[in-house]
């Protein structure tokens, strides 16, 4: 067992704001993310959860407040120390190099194994672990991203991030745009990543999806934390 066991607070917010130019879109947020839970952000188009994720990961054109990953201030962190922290990121938009095989895109990911500060290591993926997981991945493995289909993109997102073996992954709106199977699937893959350690905060419209993965949620409105519980 980890030092950082199933009590340990892995991802803290206090008091996040956070701007698209002169516009306000969060208002003073605070929650918490533990190791091995998968925490939901729930709420309507526009209430706030992706520019919470791109707010975590220092995607905004203005922020304020304090973000505390695994023990450390990535409050001014550039995105890219973000994500060799060990934070992994799967955009609404996926962001899959349309031009470069699955093979590649997967390779772009690439990070070393990192441990817990008793040594634990963390979760390692392969290659072939990742095809485990996402089998339509491992029959497609020459095919360029940009002829994929919007699930099977939104697989290769996920597994990329995978392939950074973090100690948290921020999933943004998996359930947009792609077909119920591929729905379903996210479901059964976010609950494999949870048995493997792995902390999930995920934004989500879906409430089926939600229930199904989520140990707690916030919801959000307007940029503010207007609710939270578990479910």
């Amino acid at each position: 067992m980890s030092d950082l066991d199933d009590s340990t607070t892995l991802l803290t917010v206090n008091h996040l704001s956070a701007w698209y130019g002169r516009a306000k879109a969060l208002f003073d947020l605070s929650f918490e993310v533990k190791k091995g839970e998968v925490v939901a952000l729930m709420g309507v188009n526009g209430a706030g959860k992706s520019t919470t994720l791109k707010a975590i990961m220092n995607m905004m054109d203005r922020k304020e407040g304090q973000v505390i990953f695994n023990g450390q201030d990535i409050s001014k962190a550039p995105s890219y120390q973000i994500a060799r922290a060990g934070l992994g990121f799967v955009p609404e938009d996926r962001r899959v190099f349309s031009e470069l095989t699955v093979k590649e895109n997967l390779l772009t990911g690439r990070q070393p194994e990192r441990y817990w500060p008793d040594g634990e290591a963390v979760f390692y993926w392969t290659e072939e672990r990742l095809y485990q997981l996402f089998p339509n991945l491992g029959k497609m493995v020459h095919r360029p991203g940009g002829k994929m289909s919007g699930g099977e993109q939104q697989m290769l997102s996920v597994a990329r991030s995978l392939m950074g073996n973090p100690y948290m992954v921020l999933l943004d709106e998996p359930s947009e745009g792609v077909a119920p199977v591929i729905v379903d699937q996210m479901i059964e893959m976010i609950i494999e990543l949870k048995k493997k350690g792995i902390s999930i905060l995920i934004s989500e419209q879906n409430y089926h999806l939600a229930k199904q993965v989520a140990d707690r949620y916030y919801t959000l409105s307007m940029g503010e934390i207007v609710e939270e519980g578990v479910l």
